[in-house]
C-alpha cells in the first residue's frame, strides 16, 4: 500500500504540474489572441464595443458550459471532497476539460477572478483519477485529492510550501500526521515541473532576519486600514449584491444567471475601458507592487482598489470560474501600498512595497479564512521578517475586527451568497 501511495503521489505531482503549467500558459496565449496583443498596450486602441462584448460573450459561454456541466463551477477541495465521498459527485475527464475551458475564457476576457481555485481544483480532479486508477481504498479519497490541490497549488504559484498551507488549511489538517510526506512528494514535484516554464512571486528587498521597529508604528495604524477596505468588500458582496440577487431579481430567478452575465460583462467592460490594470487575475499587479520604488499617485491606486473589488464580487456573481486568492492578494497589495503611499507623505520613514506584501497576504487570509497560509506565502515570496511578524499580528487582529459584523465562512467565499432558510 505504501508503494502504491508513493506512485500515486508522484504521478500527481509530475501530471498536476504539466497541466497547470500547460493551463497557465494556455490563459496567456488566449489573452493576447483576443485583444490582439499586450492587453495593457493594446486594450487603449480597440473600439469599445469589443471591450464589452468580449467578457459578455465569455461569460455567457462559462454558463452555457456550466448548465451542461455544473461541477465546473468554483467548488472549495473540502466541498468536493465531501461531496464525492458520499456519492454526490462524480468527477469525469470531460469535467476537467471543460473546467479547463471555463476557467480560461472567464480569465483571458478580463474578468478579475484568479488561477489558483481552478487549479487547486484541476489537481483535486487528478489525483482523483489517480485514486481510480490504483484502485485506492474509498478512506483514502479525502487524503488524494488534498494531494491533488496541494500540487496544482504549488504548481500554479510557483511555491510548494505554500501549496502544503493551503492544502492543510482546507482539508488534510484531518491526518496530516500520517500522510503529509506524500502531499509534500507531490507538492514538490509539481513545483519543480513549474518553476521550469512560469514566473514565481519573488520580493526583491528582503532584509532577511533583520527587523526594523522604525515598522512598529505603521503595523498597528494599517490594521484598522485594512480593515476598513476589508469590511467594504464583505458588505458589496453579503449585501448589496446579495440584496440584487435576493430581492431584486426574486421574481426573474429563472432568468438569473442571464442577468448577472450581462451585469458581469457589462461591468468588466467598463472597468477595462477605465483601467486595464484593474481587470484580469491581478497576478502582475501583485509581482509589480512588492517591488515598485517609484511612487504612484494615490488617486491611480484607490480608483484601481475600488474597480477591483467591484470586479471581483460581481464576477462570482456573474459564475465566472475561477479562484479569489490572487484577485484578494492584488487588492491587498494595492492597500498596502496606497497606506505606505499615505503615510510616507507625512514624512513616516516606511517603503509603501513593504506594506503591499503585507497588505496581500493579510486581505487575502482574512477573506478566505487562511491565516496560516497567509503567513506562509508571505515567508515564501519576501524571507522578510518585517513582512512575516507584520502580516502574522495583522491577519488575526483583522480577522478578529471583520468577524465581529460579518460572518466569513469559508465554504462560500468563492461563489454567490445562499438564502437562509
Amino acid at each position: 500500500m505504501i508503494g502504491k501511495l508513493i506512485l500515486a503521489a508522484i504521478l500527481t505531482g509530475v501530471i498536476s504540474g504539466f497541466f497547470i503549467t500547460f493551463y497557465e500558459l494556455l490563459i496567456t496565449s488566449m489573452t493576447y489572441f483576443i485583444f490582439m496583443g499586450d492587453p495593457f498596450e493594446t486594450i487603449p486602441t480597440l473600439p469599445v464595443w469589443y471591450l464589452y462584448l468580449i467578457p459578455t460573450l465569455a461569460i455567457f459561454i462559462v454558463n452555457y458550459l456550466a448548465s451542461k456541466d455544473n461541477h465546473i463551477r468554483e467548488y472549495g477541495i473540502n466541498e468536493i471532497a465531501e461531496s464525492i465521498t458520499q456519492n454526490k459527485m462524480i468527477l469525469k475527464i470531460k469535467t476537467l476539460f471543460l473546467k479547463v475551458i471555463a476557467s480560461s475564457l472567464s480569465l483571458s476576457s478580463g474578468f478579475p477572478v484568479g488561477t489558483e481555485g481552478p487549479s487547486a481544483g484541476i489537481g483535486a480532479m487528478i489525483a482523483y483519477q489517480i485514486h481510480k486508477l490504483f484502485n485506492l481504498p474509498k478512506m483514502l479519497i479525502k487524503m488524494m485529492i488534498s494531494i491533488g490541490a496541494s500540487s496544482g497549488i504549488a504548481a500554479i504559484f510557483v511555491s510548494p510550501i505554500t501549496g502544503m498551507a493551503f492544502a492543510i488549511e482546507n482539508i488534510a489538517y484531518q491526518f496530516i500526521k500520517q500522510y503529509i510526506g506524500y502531499l509534500i512528494l507531490a507538492s514538490v514535484i509539481a513545483f519543480s515541473i513549474s518553476i521550469n516554464f512560469l514566473e514565481p512571486i519573488v520580493f526583491q528587498h528582503s532584509h532577511g532576519r533583520n527587523v526594523d521597529n522604525d515598522y512598529i508604528v505603521a503595523n498597528l495604524i494599517f490594521v484598522p486600514f485594512i480593515t476598513f477596505f476589508i469590511y467594504f468588500y464583505l458588505f458589496l458582496k453579503k449585501k448589496l449584491l446579495h440584496f440584487i440577487d435576493f430581492e431584486i431579481f426574486k421574481n426573474f430567478s429563472r432568468y438569473r444567471n442571464h442577468i448577472f452575465a450581462l451585469i458581469g460583462g457589462s461591468v468588466v467592460g467598463t472597468i477595462l475601458l477605465l483601467k486595464p490594470e484593474a481587470a484580469f487575475s491581478g497576478k502582475m499587479i501583485v509581482m509589480t507592487l512588492i517591488n515598485q520604488e517609484k511612487d504612484i499617485p494615490l488617486l491611480l491606486i484607490f480608483s484601481i482598489i475600488i474597480l477591483r473589488i467591484i470586479g471581483t464580487t460581481v464576477s462570482i456573481y456573474a459564475n465566472a470560474v475561477g479562484g479569489i486568492f490572487l484577485p484578494l492578494m492584488s487588492i491587498g497589495a494595492l492597500i498596502g501600498y496606497g497606506f505606505g503611499e499615505l503615510f510616507s507623505i507625512y514624512h513616516f520613514p516606511v517603503e509603501p512595497f513593504y506594506f503591499a506584501a503585507i497588505g496581500a497576504s493579510v486581505f487575502m487570509g482574512v477573506i478566505m479564512k487562511l491565516p496560516l497560509t497567509a503567513v506562509v506565502l508571505s515567508i515564501e515570496t519576501t524571507f522578510d521578517y518585517n513582512v512575516v511578524v507584520a502580516t502574522g499580528i495583522s491577519v488575526v487582529l483583522v480577522s478578529y475586527f471583520s468577524n465581529l459584523y460579518f460572518d466569513i465562512r469559508k465554504k462560500y467565499v468563492t461563489k454567490a451568497d445562499k438564502v437562509k432558510k
